[in-house]
């Protein structure tokens, strides 16, 4: 049989056009051509995947100039945003590269052979090595940050994994654009050709997640479009990983003694984390409960008037048809009442705040309703008789990326620790969680919905969710990766015989 190249796809987005469909025939070769990469990428060195993904990062830092107004036409998040986002992305980028030098990422551990203990023990030697090739979701808030060069694209390519990235329909020509930039650099700086590809088409997405060559995939989305396509990946005859983010209303309980001492401060924090981007930020504090009777929500409604309340565009007339359908649905509840906002008068294709207010015992009442995330410019501020009312409420919210405590200095946390840390993947004292750190300790995931797994899609321990782990039994030392081998040639931390052994610098 003749191998053929992997067809190019992105050529459409050079002539400013957002490129077609990918046809199964194309999918089949891109697939076949990941899969030739990865005998090339199982087989490299960390210092060479590390050379990549740089390469990849400096292309596009010198591309920002073209695709920041490509991202703004098509998104509407403004080049301020956009341009920063670059830079986390690439900054993201290279710490992964850092990462992977470093190499605790591997978890290498050595056992010497013991005859003494029970059973006697063997030599064995562990480590963490790639899946294979993994298909990519780019995500339609985060054209950058989480689309096709994003979190999941840089983890795995870092790991190891070629990837397919298939590409996002509300930022297409900048999907394409971006992945002929990074396909460029990685092969430019000596990866092999396959290792990294983009497709488009909602059928190609699915064939993609069933395609015997996919290993795992990496999708951020709507809890809907991910439920279906982890269920395709559980139902596959050889069942893989789905590491998808899908959705949070993230809640955040304010104490009576900070209401007190600063509600003003507290209301102006919230307006503005919860509109911020046009509240479409999987973060986005969207469940607040404050005191009865405490007029918080007055407040907030002040801070938005201070802070202008125009309708703004969303990222799609879709999504902005779904933020208007589902306010205005909470709205139209008995147990619901409008304290900002006209829920029933969104502007078609944007999107203007909305709080909304109910109590502890409606939500615990019903609260697959009123705990449903409402992706847009919208927060419900649900009151309570004490702390106790509260964190029962928290508990009926199921799980979320995010969890927040406003308090004061002094206050016992413990109770509602322990809660905000059952439903929650990051738990925030003070502060308003739309913000997301890039870094060794960072944990962007939490119980389901938020997510499917208890893996972060943020930050280098993402590099877990595409790796798996390996044992080599009494191997010759020749015959092992070089990261197992006597005497540690490549330095790396390990641990030897149950102790952490660090290299010295």
């Amino acid at each position: 049989m003749t191998e053929t190249a992997a067809p190019d796809l992105t050529a459409a987005a050079t002539a400013g056009a957002a490129p077609r469909d990918t046809t199964r025939e194309e999918l089949d070769a891109v697939a076949a051509a990941a899969r030739r990469a990865f005998a090339v990428t199982v087989a490299s060195t960390a210092a060479e995947r590390a050379t990549w993904i740089r390469a990849a990062a400096d292309a596009l830092d010198g591309a920002g100039d073209e695709l920041v107004p490509i991202a703004d036409g098509e998104t509407h998040l403004g080049t301020a945003r956009l341009a920063g986002e670059v830079a986390r992305t690439t900054a993201q980028l290279r710490l992964f590269a850092d990462a992977i030098l470093e190499g605790s990422y591997l978890e290498a551990t050595v056992d010497h052979p013991d005859a003494a203990t029970i059973p006697p023990r063997p030599d064995l030697r562990r480590m963490l090595r790639p899946l294979g090739p993994v298909a990519v979701f780019g995500a339609s808030n985060f054209p950058f940050a989480f689309s096709v060069a994003g979190g999941d694209t840089a983890s795995a390519l870092a790991a190891g994994c070629p990837v397919i990235v298939k590409g996002h329909p509300a930022h297409a020509r900048l999907s394409a654009r971006t992945a002929e930039i990074v396909a460029d650099a990685l092969v430019g700086a000596g990866a092999p050709e396959g290792i990294f590809a983009h497709v488009t088409g909602h059928e190609t997405g699915v064939a993609l997640v069933q395609h015997p060559e996919i290993r795992a995939v990496g999708f951020t989305g709507s809890l809907g479009g991910g439920r279906a396509l982890f269920d395709l990946a559980q139902q596959r005859p050889d069942p893989i990983p789905f590491y998808g983010e899908l959705s949070a209303v993230n809640p955040v309980l304010i104490t009576p003694a900070a209401i007190a001492a600063r509600a003003d401060e507290l209301a102006a924090g919230l307006a503005g984390s919860f509109t911020l981007g046009v509240g479409q930020f999987c973060t986005n504090p969207g469940v607040v409960l404050v005191p009865a009777g405490s007029g918080f929500g007055e407040r907030v409604r002040a801070a938005l008037d201070a802070a202008s309340a125009d309708p703004m565009p969303m990222l799609t007339d879709r999504i902005a048809a779904a933020f208007a359908s589902g306010v205005a649905g909470l709205a139209g509840r008995d147990d619901v009442e409008v304290v900002a906002g006209d829920p029933t008068a969104q502007q078609a294709g944007a999107g203007s705040p909305v709080v909304l207010r109910t109590t502890t015992a409606a939500v615990i009442a019903d609260p697959d309703a009123l705990f449903h995330e409402c992706f847009g410019p919208s927060t419900l501020i649900v009151e309570y008789a004490d702390v106790a009312d509260a964190l029962a409420a928290v508990r009926s919210v199921g799980g979320s990326l995010t969890a927040t405590v406003h308090a004061e200095p002094g206050e016992e946390l413990a109770p509602i620790v322990e809660v905000l840390s059952e439903v929650a993947g990051r738990v925030l004292f003070a502060g308003w969680p739309t913000g997301v750190a890039v870094s060794w300790a960072q944990q962007h995931g939490g119980p389901w919905p938020s997510t499917t797994s208890i893996h972060t899609s943020v930050g280098v321990s993402a590099l877990r969710r595409f790796l798996r782990p390996i044992a080599y039994q009494d191997a010759p030392d020749a015959a092992l990766p070089p990261e197992l081998r006597d005497g540690n040639p490549l330095g790396i931390p390990r641990r030897v015989d149950g102790a952490l052994r660090l290299p010295t610098r």
